[in-house]
């Protein structure tokens, strides 16, 4: 009777509260870890179908469906092995003042990465990615940026608070370099005589093997330090219906899981999953989605490290 409340072994649904069942600690600034979960619950920056701020609870509920796996599979090794995540919950603001959520966002960034710590957000409208590679870039300086989207998110006509605009502001702040950045499963307009950016377009991309694109974003990278950002809607509306805006003729699930397996070892130093709107989504497919991008991503993360103690 002594383990009524702390049995060890769980249901698949039973207290399906953090991210992967981590530990979910509040304050993560003194917790030891090496990579912090943080959802990041804002829609104020969409353009289209709103819902996004219920992502992170509803990437959460679905990645129960993945915590019970020793390792990953095609993985050699369980992640839990090698880091310590936590999960600090949600990102706590002022609701409907884009200034006060962006300052916050790039404050509790900043912390996180000043303890020596990592960070996977989990979205909220892609506008997020801007207050994170603010605080990045304080950090690590010029980056790479690794981008999966339907949209380049390079829009000169978007406000300042605006989920298609960031990629267009990050480059003139010098947060990422466009040389050595690269855009995967693009299929909207832009402007490509001045676009800057290397793109891999959603025809290219389904035409293409996944070492094809893994070779092509390498050399494009090269030793830059990188963020990662994951768009959901550069899935195909067939893998992934739970999103603000969706644009048919997407990757499928399979090419961008063996994608993301293909950075391991890449000198990736953040990450994110943006865009997941439960709303629009059907049998919790996208959630499921994003919740596995963001455990691949992980993976892909920590495989160059050393086993934790």
């Amino acid at each position: 009777m002594n383990d009524l409340f702390t049995k060890t072994d769980y249901s698949l649904y039973a207290n399906a509260m953090s991210f992967l069942r981590r530990p979910y600690v509040r304050n993560p600034i003194d917790a030891e870890a090496d990579l912090v979960v943080l959802g990041v619950p804002l829609d104020m920056a969409t353009s289209g179908r709103p819902g996004a701020r219920l992502g992170p609870d509803a990437i959460r509920r679905a990645s129960v469906h993945l915590a019970w796996e020793n390792k990953k599979y095609p993985w050699d090794f369980n992640l839990f092995d090698k880091v310590k995540v936590i999960d600090a919950g949600d990102l706590v603001f002022d609701c409907g003042d884009a200034e006060d959520f962006t300052y916050r966002l790039e404050a509790a960034t900043g912390e996180i990465l000043k303890n020596g710590k990592t960070l996977l957000a989990l979205g909220g409208d892609h506008f997020i990615t801007l207050p994170i590679l603010r605080a990045y870039a304080k950090h690590y300086g010029e980056m790479a940026l690794v981008h999966f989207d339907a949209h380049t998110d390079t829009y000169a006509n978007g406000s300042a608070y605006d989920h298609g605009t960031m990629f267009y502001h990050a480059p003139k702040e010098g947060l990422i370099c466009p040389k050595h950045s690269i855009q995967i499963g693009i299929r909207t307009q832009y402007e490509q005589k001045q676009h800057g950016f290397n793109v891999i377009d959603a025809s290219q991309a389904n035409q293409m093997s996944a070492d094809s694109i893994v070779a092509q974003i390498r050399d494009v990278v090269g030793d830059k330090p990188v963020y990662v950002t994951f768009d959901i809607d550069c899935l195909d509306p067939a893998f992934a219906p739970g999103t603000g805006t969706p644009v048919c003729g997407g990757l499928n699930s399979d090419k961008v899981l063996n994608i993301i397996r293909g950075l391991a070892g890449m000198n990736i130093v953040g990450m994110d999953v943006v865009e997941v709107s439960p709303p629009f989504d059907q049998s919790d497919v996208t959630a499921l989605a994003g919740a596995t991008i963001a455990l691949e991503l992980m993976y892909a993360w920590a495989s160059g490290r050393e086993t934790a103690a």
